[in-house]
């Protein structure tokens, strides 16, 4: 068979595309807002930008939490759908409310108690001569506002996650489009003082971000509640918030690795980032205009990681687990494929995105090698990804523990801890270094899904 059993027929593509396109679109369409908000921040200055930036790290983790948290139930919502068991994703939609509100308390709580001495762990002089204390003002400026958006994109995530488990993807994608057309018109406004409005700078950045939220969440609600025939499980949703206590053991078994491998990794990675800072506050602007970008590229791989998990939960879920074991092959050399095309055009465009900010050579010149190292990086991470959302559907969250948070905290925090802080090696060494261990990985995520014990049907157990 050779190559042909990595590549499928039209009727695959057709329902690969059915299930990627709306997500790809919806992240597209979110991270190009974001870039543009972001260019919109970097046109005041770089320290307004670098604050900015450091929230977003903070900010990043509890996003990341949010997602982990609703990730178990999410797996048992695709193979419930799968199953037709509607009571089954009404339970696991409850799950998630209690979840992901109990991470806006938590995480709440710690940025309001302890948000300045976080910002303060990446400030450090560098050969730029930055304003340390200009950038901390902007960051707690910022930090405030974005304290109201946390509520509303936890319940977002809870409602267009069960959406689009349950075949949904279309209406989520409408949302997360309104919503960003309302955050950069608000940006554009509140910024920079247009039609009339007081020019708020960062606040009105984060006032267009909080706004957003709460657009998003009233078009997804409001939908799910009128289209019952479409979301059955929405029905009586709320008449009780009794959840079984079977379905919550299963649930914590399968989520509590998930949200602490959020955790963990999110953390891991914003602890990366810091350890980076330490060779000046030109690294964290040249980092926030990297993965900026990077992240508009990233989508391609990041829908194909939720096109694995629905694709091949459902197939799981209703028992057809050898044609699962076969596309799953083809999604992943599929996801390969689109990133190495998606990374050259992004090394392509590479010296040019910096050349938009309003900030310093240095920024620019090591934000430029950094988008080069992540575009060169898109097929590792393609591969990695779609390894990892693979075990995912198959309910092997421990096992995606130790592949994803315990990989990123054994390996690649110590690597960037000890070259940033033992070793005199300027920050893009340092920076490709680091992340060239995630070849170790790649090879760790092939054995993991050639070993097929990832296959089973959660909804039987």
């Amino acid at each position: 068979m050779g190559i042909r059993r990595f590549i499928g027929d039209k009727p695959f593509y057709r329902r690969v595309f059915a299930v990627m396109v709306p997500v790809l679109i919806q992240q597209v369409i979110t991270n190009f807002v974001g870039l543009l908000d972001n260019l919109m921040v970097g046109q005041i200055g770089t320290e307004p930008m670098s604050g900015v930036a450091i929230v977003n790290q903070l900010l990043f983790v509890f996003a990341l939490c949010i997602f982990g948290a609703l990730a178990g139930p999410g797996i048992l919502t695709a193979q419930f759908y799968g199953a037709e068991d509607h009571a089954g994703v009404r339970d696991t939609f409850r799950s998630k409310l209690y979840l992901g509100l109990g991470a806006v308390v938590v995480f709440g709580s710690l940025l309001i108690l302890r948000g300045e001495t976080l910002v303060r762990l990446f400030l450090h002089e560098g050969e730029a001569g930055l304003d340390l204390e200009a950038t901390l003002r902007y960051a707690m400026q910022y930090l405030r506002v974005m304290l109201w958006q946390m509520l509303p994109f936890a319940v977002v995530q809870v409602y267009a996650g069960t959406l689009r488990e349950t075949g949904e993807t279309v209406l989520p994608m409408k949302a997360g489009l309104i919503a960003v057309c309302v955050n950069l018109v608000g940006n554009y406004i509140l910024i920079f003082g247009k039609l009339g409005a007081p020019a708020l700078g960062v606040e009105g950045a984060a006032i267009a971000t909080v706004l957003s939220r709460f657009t998003e969440l009233a078009i997804v609600a409001v939908w799910t509640h009128r289209h019952t025939q479409r979301c059955p499980y929405i029905l009586g949703v709320y008449r009780s918030l009794h959840v079984p206590g079977a379905l919550l053991k299963r649930m914590a078994k399968l989520g509590f690795p998930l949200l602490i491998n959020e955790l963990l990794w999110s953390s891991g990675m914003t602890t990366m980032n810091q350890c980076f800072s330490l060779r000046g506050l030109e690294v964290v602007s040249a980092e926030n205009i990297s993965t900026t970008i990077s992240n508009l590229f990233f989508c391609a791989f990041l829908s194909m990681g939720t096109t694995v998990s629905i694709i091949i939960g459902q197939l799981l879920g209703s028992g057809e687990t050898e044609r699962a074991v076969d596309e799953d092959r083809k999604l992943i050399a599929f996801a390969v494929a689109l990133c190495t095309a998606v990374g050259l055009v992004m090394a392509v465009i590479a010296p040019l995105v910096p050349e938009l900010y309003n900030t310093t050579a240095p920024v620019k010149r090591i934000a430029v090698s950094f988008i080069l190292i992540s575009a060169a990086m898109m097929p590792v991470n393609a591969f990695t990804n779609a390894c990892y959302f693979t075990l995912r559907s198959g309910g092997k969250t421990f096992i995606t523990f130790l592949f994803d948070s315990v990989f990123v905290w054994c390996v690649s925090v110590p690597a960037a801890f000890v070259l940033s802080r033992y070793t005199t090696m300027p920050i893009v060494p340092i920076y490709l270094a680091v992340y060239l261990l995630d070849l170790i990985k790649c090879l760790i995520g092939y054995f993991l899904v050639r070993s097929k014990k990832w296959v089973q049907n959660l909804t039987n157990v």
